[in-house]
């Protein structure tokens, strides 16, 4: 452009031309924004009274722009803050007017139109929200119509109070079983919040907390004194979820975690020992009626966080509970009287807690530790669990696991094992099952050989490799026996009908006892020299000393081992010495004993039956011979000897 043509100017600044507006003086009617803002004022009455119909928007969006622009924005502004401000006075008187549920009503109604009307305003103000409004610091036009409706309605001494109390009253008649409007009551509550969290929460929510908390003060004493422990549950349980549905229904979401807080402490926290401790419905009923049902829900309920030292309390009540049962299942004379019962019974109480733990508890780590430490304190109170545990050991693995599948073997070497980590004397287990474990070993009655690695596996894992050394050098010593004797039999030698058996065992491996001498058979005495004859280099452990096996006999000492012997030349006599018995005469308590048994065979049995291969109960510290079928000799190596 030209500067100076047209009646504009041009200035060139850094290369660019500004176009600068015409500064001819324009003289504006001094009426003008008074006249204007009378057009303006009309209109928003129409709009308050339902007319905006007849009003032409585009017209009073030119008025209202036309007034910022002539700097009247103040005017426009001020006018319509006091013009809102005199409709709201109204609209409050016809709301306070309005009695019981008309009261929300009115309110409700009201409140929409005022919405509406502030809509249509806010469009005819546009552009002074777009510029004035931000320019000068002032409140939007849609915020200031909230802000009028909160200070000239919600909160008008009339109004407030009876807002709060009737939305109470309404809550109350539900919670009793009567039926409410809660849409009507979930749009004034979304009232409050539309005019911030303040005011919902000061005028409703923090009346209505307190409301709740005495209501279910008096409830949680009425129910305590007529109910039993499962019924005050489920009626807990029941306003929990009530609250919760009224929470989605018609108030803001952030109330749900205050009012079951509320309800958690006071019909539940206030209650929980009284609940915990009823004699005939508490915890102790409960688990011992398996309830897992109801164990389940105080469970949930005790462990909400409005809900303090919950479950804690359980967990003591259990724990006082189990020790007392506990003591009196390994101190009982009368329960103490079979191993085996003894320690199935253990199992017994520990699958039901167990079981209790899991279904109603949801495998809580503090339940199960409190589990733990009270079978741990009972059982360590009886100093026989450790014998007693390598016992019912012993049972099964004789007899109890014939015809069990090899995943409930591993479940009953488990539990097991779930005892043993209870045990404080692991050493004393440990010597009762290497001498049970021999018993079971040498005369071949264990009758699974896979669950006996089993169980030395687990053990070794649980105890580390110094606590089962020597009980994997017994399956060792097992083992090479088997070769030995194998190779005994390759080399074809005559033994006059006898079927030799001999076990090599290692020194220190097995549960030892003194030597037990005895003057064998001539028949006999040829086998050993026959096998004592066989070079040292065929065998993995040298035989470092042979010991000669003398007679002591006498009748049978049961629990003790007794050696059974044969041969028309040996022994045929009880209580008495015979030429080829020279130490023979009654049995030396905690000596192994000799007994005849027929021609050409050598067994070892435990004083029931001549017939029954099994050497009763070895006593610690001393070796024992261990025989097993007709014509056959079975010796024991204590120190590297046949």
């Amino acid at each position: 452009m030209i500067p100076g043509r047209g009646g504009a100017g041009g200035k060139k600044r850094g290369g660019h031309f500004k176009i600068e507006p015409f500064r001819h003086k324009v003289d504006l009617d001094p009426q003008y924004a008074e006249k204007t803002w009378k057009v303006l004022e009309d209109a928003i009455h129409e709009i308050h009274n339902h007319n905006a119909f007849g009003l032409s928007f585009e017209e009073l969006y030119r008025n209202a722009y036309n007034m910022v622009l002539h700097k009247f924005g103040d005017r426009l502004y001020k006018g319509l803050e006091d013009t809102i401000t005199a409709h709201l006075v109204e609209v409050s008187k016809k709301i306070d007017v309005a009695q019981g549920l008309l009261f929300l009503e009115e309110t409700n109604k009201r409140w929409e139109d005022h919405n509406k009307s502030m809509q249509m305003i806010r469009d005819i103000l546009m552009y002074m929200d777009r510029t004035y409004v931000n320019q000068h610091g002032k409140t939007p036009v849609h915020e200031l119509g909230l802000k009028l409706w909160r200070d000239t309605v919600v909160r008008c001494d009339t109004i407030k109070p009876r807002l709060s109390a009737t939305l109470l009253e309404l809550i109350q008649k539900e919670r009793s079983g009567e039926t409410i409007d809660r849409a009507l009551v979930r749009c004034i509550t979304k009232m409050l919040m539309d005019l911030g969290t303040q005011v919902y929460c000061e005028d409703f929510e923090r009346p209505f907390l307190e409301a709740s908390a005495d209501f279910y003060k008096v409830e949680s004493q009425e129910y305590i004194a007529s109910s039993d422990c499962p019924a005050y549950l489920k009626k807990a349980e029941q306003r929990l979820n009530e609250e919760t549905a009224r929470v989605s229904h018609y108030l803001d979401p952030s109330t749900e975690t205050k009012i079951t807080t509320v309800v958690e402490k006071e019909l539940v926290g206030t209650q929980v020992k009284i609940l915990v401790d009823l004699p005939n419905s508490g915890l102790v009923a409960l688990m011992k009626d398996d309830k897992f049902d109801d164990l389940e829900r105080m469970f949930c309920l005790f462990r909400r966080g409005g809900v303090l030292q919950g479950l804690s309390t359980m967990r003591d009540s259990m724990s006082e509970y189990l020790r007392e049962t506990g003591k009196h299942l390994v101190l009982d004379p009368e329960r103490i009287k079979d191993p085996v019962e003894y320690v199935q019974r253990l199992l017994d109480e520990r699958d039901k807690m167990d079981d209790i733990i899991k279904k109603s508890f949801h495998n809580d780590k503090t339940f199960q530790h409190t589990l733990n430490q009270a079978f741990e304190y009972f059982i360590n109170l009886n100093p026989r669990s450790p014998e007693f545990i390598s016992l019912f050991v012993d049972d099964k693995l004789r007899k109890g696991l014939k015809g069990v599948s090899e995943e409930e073997v591993e479940v009953v070497l488990d539990k097991v094992m779930m005892l043993f980590r209870y045990l404080q004397e692991k050493d004393v287990f440990e010597k009762y099952y290497k001498q049970h474990l021999a018993k079971r070993l040498l005369p071949g009655r264990s009758m699974s050989d896979d669950a006996e690695r089993s169980l030395l596996v687990k053990l070794k894992t649980e105890c580390g490799y110094q606590f089962t050394s020597k009980l994997e050098g017994m399956f060792t010593d097992m083992k090479t026996s088997r070769d030995h004797m194998h190779d005994f039999r390759q080399q074809g030698i005559d033994l006059g009908g006898i079927d030799l058996q001999v076990q090599i065992l290692t020194t220190g491996s097995w549960p030892t006892q003194s030597a037990a001498k005895c003057n064998l058979p001539p028949e006999l005495e040829h086998c050993c020299e026959q096998f004592k004859e066989l070079p040292q280099a065929a065998w993995s452990l040298e035989v470092t000393e042979t010991r000669e096996l003398s007679l002591h006999c006498g009748r049978p000492d049961p629990g003790r081992s007794t050696l059974w012997t044969a041969g028309p030349r040996t022994l045929h006599t009880v209580d008495s010495r015979t030429p080829d018995a020279p130490h023979c005469g009654r049995p030396d308590p905690g000596r192994s004993t000799l007994w005849t048994a027929g021609p050409r065979t050598l067994h070892t049995v435990d004083g029931r039956t001549p017939d029954a291969p099994h050497c009763g109960r070895p006593d610690p510290g001393r070796s024992t011979l261990w025989t097993a079928g007709p014509r056959t000799l079975h010796t024991v190596d204590g120190t590297h000897y046949v």
